[in-house]
């Protein structure tokens, strides 16, 4: 299990790094495009990828930090450095949304006069449609491990580049229909519609960071998916209560109270909870179970008609 934990931190960080490369390439190619061009929105971009590049950098130290084995100070683990490197994230994309506001709406206000440069609006929007592919690409790697990892930080940084993908298309079409119509105001439009697609992921991010700092359960779907195998042993045990869930970064920690016939020894239960984590574990591999087995008192003896409401061969 140590060796597949080994490999998945590798991988993670691998991929956070490739992240840190591509913005920064980005970031150069945007800057000196559009300040060559003087595109609000493509400056705006190039905020945008800036920012997405500061943002890549915590995630990469977050993964590594979070990979680090639990220690005297941490004996849960670094798992909530992600959570706080989600959070710190949301807060950069809600400055660089600020940030590009405030630049288009001076545009609009103190519009320029100068004449457009053909040659620099195609080079404009050739960068752009590299940016969305550029984008596109590695926020699908990096969603894809932060999916297969369980990563906050990784799904952070992909929500990003793939909003991304959205606004280069945006300021694509915004230079085109300058090109076409000549009308400059279009930069600054498209800008400001840029950063409202900003916003709106940023709130995401701070939402899903929030709640796993506040130790905020798990998904609905999450949590029946654990109830699905806790059913799955039903014959085993009298009844189940007490389930909580939390999650801290890619770690989950489920615990629950498991109510059995008093006549079970020692053994037999310990045996029961041994095979429920480990299917449990099947499921969610970076669970952290706590089971606490009770004698069945008649009062305690809840949920087991719970279990009869549940689809069934789920352990198929």
């Amino acid at each position: 299990m140590a060796d597949i934990y080994q490999s998945l931190n590798q991988e993670k960080e691998k991929t956070a790094l490739l992240s840190i490369i591509s913005n920064t390439f980005l970031v150069i190619l945007k800057l000196i495009v559009g300040l060559a061009l003087g595109s609000i929105s493509m400056i705006s971009e190039a905020i945008h990828s800036g920012m997405d590049l500061l943002a890549s950098v915590v995630a990469y130290i977050s993964v590594r930090k979070s990979a680090e084995a639990p220690d005297d100070e941490h004996s849960y683990g670094h798992g909530k450095y992600e959570s706080i490197s989600g959070l710190f994230e949301a807060i950069l994309i809600f400055v660089a949304a600020a940030l590009i506001i405030y630049e288009a709406t001076q545009k609009i206000i103190e519009p320029t006069s100068e004449p457009l440069n053909s040659t620099l609006m195609m080079a404009g929007i050739a960068v752009m449609g590299i940016s969305a592919l550029s984008n596109a690409f590695v926020s699908s790697r990096l969603m894809k491990i932060a999916k297969k990892t369980e990563s906050i930080a990784l799904e952070s940084d992909a929500w990003h580049l793939r909003t991304d993908v959205y606004t280069s298309v945006g300021v694509m079409v915004g230079l085109v229909l300058i090109q076409l119509t000549g009308i400059k105001i279009l930069d600054s439009i498209v800008a400001i519609c840029v950063a409202l697609v900003i916003i709106r992921a940023a709130y995401e991010l701070t939402m899903k960071s929030y709640k796993d700092l506040t130790d905020y359960r798990l998904t609905d779907d999450e949590v029946q998916r654990i109830t699905g195998i806790i059913c799955d042993h039903e014959s085993d045990y009298v009844s189940y209560h007490g389930l909580r869930t939390r999650r801290a970064g890619p770690e989950i920690f489920i615990e629950f109270h498991l109510v059995v016939d008093k006549l079970v020894s020692v053994e037999q239960s310990h045996d029961l909870t041994d095979h429920l984590e480990e299917d449990i574990k099947l499921e969610f591999p970076r669970a952290c179970i706590t089971i606490h087995v009770e004698p069945n008192t008649g009062e305690n003896a809840q949920n087991k008609s719970f279990c009869d409401n549940m689809p069934q061969s789920r352990s198929d």
